[in-house]
């Protein structure tokens, strides 16, 4: 077996459908073959998800769960009862153009000290979407959350003056496209259960660089992301849970006065944020709205941050 495929889905049916019908078309010729095998763990998904990919797709096994389990722990379901040389996380809101995932298995295939490779992601108007970036750092989640990475980045990378030509050693690959050698779970472990949603690639990636593994970005593999379709069912608990998140990471890395250092960095960014927020109600229409709405998860931030 060349490939396991793992897709973790919840309520996202027809992106689910239509991502797995690229699969095939990006891997007819090896799932004909029997050489990749494909799993969808559903996550107690409740808009007929399941029967949709029984239905139409013989080649996908299906793991039910009776509740949501979260990302990582559904993903680790999967690439346990998975046998691939190479283990491929997918989002179930993507879209594989091309042979995209041939082509990472081909960049793996030669470069035998590589662990992990992403693909180029793109916005569904065709655009570039960050897809990786620097390992989380103090200063790159200040620069982050006062915006100066429009100055100098120190939280992401400048991937639009990227040539699309050339693959990119990077710290972490976004969970969306994301493909591994199986000896590297091995030996650095599987996603870090702990984390509910939101940071556990980040984890994983700091594993497998820790682990002396290199990291790729490999644009001439394109695959569209359609982005946040699950956590938008539940957005403002969802954005307190990306920070829980990324302050568990932090809490794992650096130690507990870097963790408290970084939730008063929240904290802070967090006040100017609403105190800026009256200035919505000059705004109409969806900016009022958008801006609003904005306002109220950093306030349910604001509260739960001493709890986490």
């Amino acid at each position: 077996m060349k490939l396991s495929i793992i897709i973790v889905s919840w309520n996202t049916r027809d992106l689910l459908i239509e991502c797995l019908h690229s699969v095939y078309s990006s891997t007819r010729e090896l799932i004909d073959a029997g050489r990749v095998e494909t799993f969808v763990v559903d996550n107690a998904s409740t808009d007929g998800s399941v029967g949709a990919v029984q239905r139409s797709f013989s080649w996908v096994t299906i793991v039910e769960n009776p509740g949501n389990v979260g990302f990582a722990t559904a993903n680790n379901q999967a690439i346990r009862a998975s046998c691939g040389e190479y283990v491929l996380l997918l989002n179930p809101d993507t879209h594989v153009l091309g042979e995209a995932l041939v082509t990472l298995m081909h960049f793996l295939d030669d470069h035998p000290d590589v662990g992990a490779a992403g693909a180029r992601l793109l916005n569904d108007d065709g655009s570039l979407q960050q897809s990786c970036y620097p390992a989380p750092t103090l200063s790159g989640e200040l620069a982050r959350m006062f915006h100066l990475d429009a100055l100098v980045p120190f939280g992401v990378y400048w991937m639009e003056r990227w040539p699309v030509t050339q693959p990119r050693e990077v710290d972490v690959i976004q969970g969306a496209c994301l493909l591994l050698r199986r000896k590297v779970l091995d030996a650095v472990g599987l996603l870090d259960e702990g984390y509910f949603m939101y940071s556990e690639e980040v984890d994983l990636c700091t594993r497998v660089q820790r682990g002396g593994w290199r990291l790729f970005w490999v644009p001439s593999a394109q695959v569209i992301h359609y982005g946040g379709q699950s956590s938008k069912q539940a957005a403002t608990p969802m954005f307190v849970q990306l920070y829980a998140s990324k302050i568990l990471y932090f809490r794992t890395y650096y130690g507990a006065v870097t963790t408290i250092l970084y939730k008063l960095i929240l904290a802070a960014a967090t006040l100017v944020r609403l105190a800026l927020s009256p200035l919505a109600l000059f705004e109409t229409g969806e900016a009022r709205a958008k801006h609003l709405t904005l306002a109220n998860r950093y306030g349910q931030l604001l509260l739960t941050l001493p709890k986490l």
